[in-house]
């Protein structure tokens, strides 16, 4: 991977960060000292990352930082001065900057920030479809040609460069927040990630501090200032997942926020103007829940702007082939296996059932088909033991299903494989595929959750 670096040839530091950096493991570096000569080479040439060391002669950190994001706003830039501060590091943030080095960082920390710039520029290229192309790159996220996801698609072109908010409802799992994605690709804040927060996973004495910021001593345990989410996010996209699990007290914060487009950090006093724009979602029924008295009428009407509602996976069952021939290329990359084809009659097993945890229950499916069909190419019905919706209840329950020994019987053996089959695959979903991760969920050690897969696995090529 290659590292543009700034630096003054006058910085008393010279010899010693280009130590650090040329010792990185994976990067190249190629060192200029001149601001207009790194800005050329950021707009002609192709580099993972930039690192830039402040001061810089004749250029402020917040002048070279815009005409860089200017001329290539693909490129994640690193910024690090010599007196840093939380206010500079707040600032440039807010202008673009991929992250400001503040403390003292060793070459453990510098390399894994790299790896993590190199690794959003990938994933935002990928996202566009090379920076040469003149199509709609959003457009490749959204799977499917039904007539449900062409009127998702023509929303997203008409609001997508407007600063409206927008209120995407459905189902879980029927893909909300790619729906989100594709609007904030789509505008013109693309350039920016888009920062994301799901309301329900933050508890609620921490949701508050966590949107607006919080100061030094604001509240025990707040040792050091701290950027929200919504700082993060200027200029940018704010995404707010599960909205209907917000607090009421905190809707009212939240309105003001939207309304007048500034904000306090929790414990100060001071007022920060913010340019965010905002996208919300949920899988309740916000409606219903105004007439509970637990959701603000006033909030619901600022956030439902223009809405966008994604019905279940089974009433677009036309998508269905699709998405299936897409799980299967992205599934089969990321795991770095060959190419798998799905038999004509396992297509027809997923086409016609339920789905009653939507796109992602499919893209688990596809995902454990591929991971325990082994060396095997062709999937076939039996690779997806699909639940009912009751099995499927009892399976994404917080407690274990009981099980009730029927009367004729049963086969001891073949139901504990089923029950360990069902908790190596959910431990495999959860950790998105990561063995080591999966086994620790399970307790298992390591050895013992791969031999355990590779018998599924053998079973399953038998």
């Amino acid at each position: 991977m290659r590292l543009l670096w700034l630096v003054s040839e006058d910085d008393p530091r010279f010899s010693e960060h280009r130590g650090v950096l040329e010792a990185l493991e994976g990067w190249s570096v190629e060192a200029v000292h001149a601001a207009w000569a790194a800005l050329d080479a950021v707009a002609n040439s192709s580099y993972d990352a930039v690192l830039v060391d402040f001061p810089v002669p004749d250029w402020s950190a917040e002048d070279w930082l815009e005409e860089a994001l200017r001329v290539n706003a693909a490129v994640p830039v690193l910024i690090r001065e010599r007196e840093p501060s939380f206010d500079r590091a707040v600032r440039l943030t807010r202008l673009g900057a991929f992250h400001y080095l503040g403390d003292p960082l060793g070459p453990e920390g510098l390399l894994k920030l790299l790896n993590e710039a190199a690794h959003w520029r990938q994933r935002w290229e990928q996202a566009r479809g090379g920076s040469h192309s003149g199509a709609e790159p959003w457009r490749r996220l959204l799977i499917g040609e039904s007539r449900a996801m062409r009127q998702v698609v023509e929303t997203i072109r008409l609001v997508a460069r407007r600063r409206c908010t927008v209120l995407i409802t459905g189902d879980t799992g029927t893909g909300k927040e790619v729906v989100a994605r594709a609007i904030h690709m789509a505008s013109g804040r693309g350039h920016l990630p888009m920062v994301a927060v799901n309301c329900s996973a933050i508890p609620e004495t921490l949701l508050e501090a966590e949107l607006f910021g919080h100061v030094k001593g604001a509240f025990t345990g707040a040792i050091h200032h701290r950027i929200g989410r919504f700082e993060q996010a200027h200029r940018s996209t704010l995404f707010l997942d599960e909205i209907g699990d917000m607090p009421l007290d905190l809707q009212a914060k939240l309105l003001r926020v939207l309304q007048e487009r500034e904000l306090q950090r929790l414990g100060s006093s001071e007022v920060i103007p913010v340019d965010v724009r905002v996208l919300a979602a949920s899988n309740a029924d916000l409606q219903e829940r105004i007439r509970q008295g637990r959701f603000r009428e006033d909030l619901y009407y600022r956030l439902n702007v223009v809405p966008i509602h994604l019905p279940p996976l089974a009433e677009r069952a036309s998508d269905i082939p699709l998405l299936v021939a897409h799980f299967l290329e992205k599934v089969c990359s990321r795991e770095d296996i060959p190419p798998k084809r799905i038999s004509a009659e396992a297509m027809e097993r997923l086409a016609t059932y339920s789905w009653p945890g939507n796109v992602r229950q499919l893209e688990n499916a596809v995902e454990m088909a591929v991971i325990l069909s082994g060396e095997r190419e062709l999937l076939v019905p039996s690779d997806f033991p699909l639940p009912s919706p009751a099995q499927w209840k009892a399976l994404n329950a917080t407690s274990l299903p009981s099980i009730r020994l029927p009367d004729e019987g049963m086969d001891f053996e073949a139901t504990i494989a089923r029950i360990e089959r069902s908790l190596l695959e959910q431990a495999l979903r959860r950790s998105n595929g990561n063995k080591k991760q999966a086994a620790e969920l399970l307790r298992l050690k390591r050895t013992t959750f791969t031999a355990k897969l590779k018998s599924l696995q053998a079973a399953a090529n038998w």
